[in-house]
């Protein structure tokens, strides 16, 4: 990268932090948790009016944009003959206010450097921060070989729905990322596996001696079910989410599996099937496969050295236990937004994002979509 470039991004990225803040409070104004469906709005009036909200703070940036059924849309820079694209996946929608807040959750306040406010981290800020990197690339007349997309969904928080759609709708990226999550560069994601073994209420001593056998009095990794899988990548099998209960004629025990790519979801409920006595059931309740991205590719050497060159730091690409947009959009990662020692911020009272940060990840989004105009990025 030319310094002289570098210093012009870099320069561009402070003149707009200004419009960025507003941006940002103006689209936090609106509550976007999903609500009761309608005909035009099929997750409730919220995050239709913050999808059109950001739409059209993308118009006046010049991008032509796109409204996929008032489920999903994007912006996007540049032209394609072949639908190949890059692509930014956030999302517009956001969890509950909830109670606690010392500031208002829908006026972005700002107060000793931070700004407050349900959806200012998770994820309406980020989003906005890389809609406004493609802006500064663009007012410099960076081109890419495949066109950059925006993309804003509206029901990451419930469901996934949005972009479920959207891949019916359109095909999915030569490559991209998701600023929902931390940095550096998140290579994979953990699998999510959540079951239920259950029992007629007269066997329920059977399902609590297994309870108590197999899974409280042993660590969490499911050494005695036989499922402690660990790999390099990501690490040791983790249990938690353990729940007790009864429904109608029938006593149930649920718990969620963290699971490392090594092993595969019918693997493990092969394995705790063979634990189980002949009166007790299990059931998947949900799943999500592990994601696994080549760490040594293209996009991720570049994302990461970036990301390295802003902040200084010596960092290596990560693996995550949550679960992002990366699980259902092919050939995406997570990138950012919150840096090391952010955690349990995005969906608690006063929610909130330091300016600086905001500066920070703004440029990192900036300097890496401009490292990624130099890549090759059309498909062989």
């Amino acid at each position: 990268m030319s310094a002289e470039k570098k210093g012009k991004i870099i320069n561009e990225v402070k003149n707009i932090q200004k419009d960025l803040i507003s941006s940002i409070r103006d689209l936090v104004s609106i509550y976007s948790a999903e609500s009761t469906p309608s005909e035009n709005a099929p997750f409730g009036d919220g995050p239709l009016e913050a999808l059109r909200k950001v739409l059209n703070i993308a118009e006046k940036m010049g991008f032509h944009t796109e409204n996929i059924d008032n489920k999903i849309g994007y912006a996007q820079y540049g032209e394609s003959e072949n639908d190949e694209y890059i692509g930014i996946f956030g999302h517009v929608d956001v969890v509950p206010l909830g109670e606690g807040w010392k500031h208002e959750p829908l006026k972005g306040e700002i107060e000793n450097n931070r700004i407050y406010g349900r959806g200012v981290l998770d994820n309406k800020g980020p989003i906005l921060a890389n809609l406004f990197a493609l802006f500064i690339l663009k007012k410099f007349g960076i081109t890419f070989d495949v066109p950059v997309r925006i993309v804003f969904g509206t029901n990451e928080e419930t469901g996934f729905n949005c972009v479920k759609h959207y891949l019916t709708k359109e095909k999915p990226p030569v490559f991209g990322w998701t600023p929902d999550c931390k940095w550096p560069v998140v290579y994979g994601e953990r699998g999510r596996l959540k079951v239920r073994v259950s029992a007629e209420n007269k066997y329920a001593e059977e399902l609590y001696n297994f309870v108590n056998d197999y899974i409280l009095s042993a660590p969490n990794n499911g050494v005695k079910l036989g499922i402690n899988f660990k790999d390099e990548d990501f690490g040791e099998m983790i249990m938690r989410g353990y729940k007790l209960g009864t429904h109608e004629n029938r006593s149930y025990f649920e718990w969620a599996m963290s699971y490392p790519a090594i092993c595969k979801k019918d693997e493990l409920i092969k394995l705790i099937k063979e634990k189980l006595s002949d009166n007790l059931e299990i059931e998947e309740i949900a799943n999500w496969d592990p994601i696994l991205y080549d760490k040594t590719s293209k996009y991720v050497k570049t994302l990461q050295k970036v990301y390295n060159d802003v902040t200084g730091f010596d960092a290596k690409p990560v693996t995550t236990t949550g679960g992002t947009y990366a699980k259902i959009i092919p050939n995406i990662i997570a990138y950012g937004p919150s840096f090391p020692g952010q955690k349990d911020i995005a969906h608690l009272p006063d929610e909130w994002m330091d300016l600086d940060d905001l500066e920070k990840i703004t440029e990192i989004y900036a300097l890496a979509l401009y490292e990624i105009s130099k890549l090759k990025n059309k498909k062989e």
